[in-house]
């Protein structure tokens, strides 16, 4: 579905001052600020906490349930909250629900201090609990940008709500090094009240959101839609899901300790016998599933109009170039993503301090992020998408080569600056653009569950990926790392 353009170029930029553009950049924030909590400013604590580099870059696939939200995402258009659905609707039910869960899961991270192996699986426990938690807040928020406003301003609704991601990231990314810092957390010497204090900080950041939440209203689109489940349907859908949840992670748990049976194998067979693992997940998944519906413990037909028909719709609209429109987004986000993983334990190995990371990378970099999205969502209404999509997937690998030669200049302030003001404002206009173009593929009668099935599947990939990059850059150096993923 072409994004129909604005008669001038200042309609376009006044589409910025729009109500919805404006609940759209507070709920960004609220999105944006999680990310960091489980990626960069997590792995410096635990760095400081001298957790290995390996074992740091792992807690990266707590984020996984970001690639994997298309799962419960029905649960979301279908299920309601008691006494909170009745009285605020379904969007804001659910946000309400996940914005509470965030902030619960942020202070438990808090009160753990990963010194030790146990205390490092209370935190992953925790971390996993806040990627569900975000995972979910992103469904609604995606469902309520493309419903409460047309087509044609999908792509200034994106624009203002990758700004108000970045600027979340901010906060929970250079906001947390300040913070960090200033109550006394250094490389040299580990202070976890430090740490615990910052996350307790960001925990209660996420106010900004539940506000935004209340004050904002339902999309009218909702009320439209009828279902003729009973509750008890509903109920059975969401004890499948628990029920498949708990199945992967016993699984993956119980699962042969692959990491110290390839220890000796070197970095393929690592990574051939963890995948083994996570599709051994999967597939016990997949039979709990299906003994669910033969036995009538589901609804077979909640469970079709849920998952297969909403995948249904969208190959019967889009024909031969579905798999093409697929392969596109599963693999356009991947230099970003992945090194974004390992991108601070980078900056601090080439001797960055954690302020000079902050300003370069967490403030200008994001600030610089911002411009390009805004940019990005005009461009986008301007000219056409799709040869938008190619620049921009273009300019995002060649600035990846920027970190190269930082790699080989090392400690420089001048070449972090440079390499990090191009890498940010190419992904700025590139993320926008491709939210905007995510957007127009989506049917308005299957909203949460396309749109997350897109957005999943656009980080399933890379997210992978990332939780190897430690242990990639460990055989193949930095260098040959940045290569790799263009």
């Amino acid at each position: 579905m072409p994004i129909a353009p604005q008669k001038t170029w200042r309609d376009s930029f006044a589409s910025y001052l729009d109500r919805r553009s404006i609940a759209l950049l507070l709920l960004g924030f609220s999105a944006g600020l999680p990310l960091l909590l489980i990626f960069s400013s997590l792995s410096l604590w635990l760095r400081e906490a001298g957790v290995e580099r390996s074992t740091v870059t792992m807690f990266s696939w707590a984020a996984l349930f970001y690639s994997f939200k298309f799962i419960w995402a029905p649960l979301v258009d279908l299920v309601p909250i008691p006494f909170l659905t009745r009285r605020m609707g379904r969007r804001r039910s659910w946000l309400i629900a996940a914005q509470v869960a965030i902030m619960l899961s942020v202070v438990g991270m808090a009160f753990i201090n990963p010194v030790n192996e146990q205390q490092l699986i209370y935190m992953a426990l925790l971390a996993a609990g806040l990627g569900l938690s975000a995972a979910t807040q992103d469904i609604v928020i995606d469902a309520y940008r493309i419903e409460c406003a047309p087509v044609k301003m999908q792509s200034m609704l994106a624009a203002s709500y990758v700004a108000g991601y970045r600027l979340g990231m901010i906060t929970s990314g250079a906001g947390a090094l300040y913070l960090a810092t200033f109550l006394g957390a250094s490389e040299d010497a580990y202070n976890y009240q430090a740490w615990q204090h910052t996350y307790l900080a960001m925990a209660a950041l996420f106010l900004v959101g539940i506000g935004t939440t209340l004050s904002m209203a339902e999309p009218k689109v909702l009320s439209e839609q009828n279902h003729t489940f009973r509750a008890q349907d509903y109920a059975q859908l969401s004890a499948l899901f628990i029920v498949l949840l708990s199945g992967f992670i016993a699984t993956y748990v119980f699962f042969p300790k692959v990491i110290t049976m390839s220890g000796k194998s070197g970095l393929l067979a690592t990574f051939t016998l963890e995948a083994l693992r996570f599709f051994s997940a999967v597939i016990s998944c997949s039979l709990l599933a299906s003994a669910s519906i033969k036995t009538g413990w589901v609804n077979k037909q909640l469970v079709f109009a849920t998952w297969v028909e909403p995948i249904a719709d969208f190959f019967k609209r889009y024909g031969k170039q579905a798999v093409l429109i697929l392969v596109i987004v599963g693999f356009y986000r991947i230099t970003d993503i992945v090194a974004g993983v390992i991108s601070n334990v980078f900056y601090q190995d080439l001797g960055f301090s954690k302020n000079e990371i902050a300003t370069a990378v967490k403030t200008v970099g994001v600030l610089v992020t911002i411009l390009g999205g805004f940019i990005g969502g005009v461009f986008a209404q301007r000219f056409n998408v799709m040869k938008m999509l190619f620049v921009g997937g273009l300019l995002a690998c060649l600035t990846n080569l920027l970190f190269v030669l930082l790699s080989y200049k090392g400690y420089n302030l001048p070449y972090l600056y440079i390499a990090v003001v191009a890498d940010n404002l190419t992904a700025g206009l590139a993320s926008a653009v491709f939210i905007a173009f995510l957007s127009s593929l989506t049917n308005l009668r299957f909203t949460a569950v396309q749109y997350a099935l897109f957005s999943s599947l656009m980080t399933l990939f890379p997210k992978l990926l990332g939780g190897y990059s430690g242990a990639i850059v460990d055989n193949v150096g930095y260098a040959n790392f940045f290569i790799i993923p263009p």
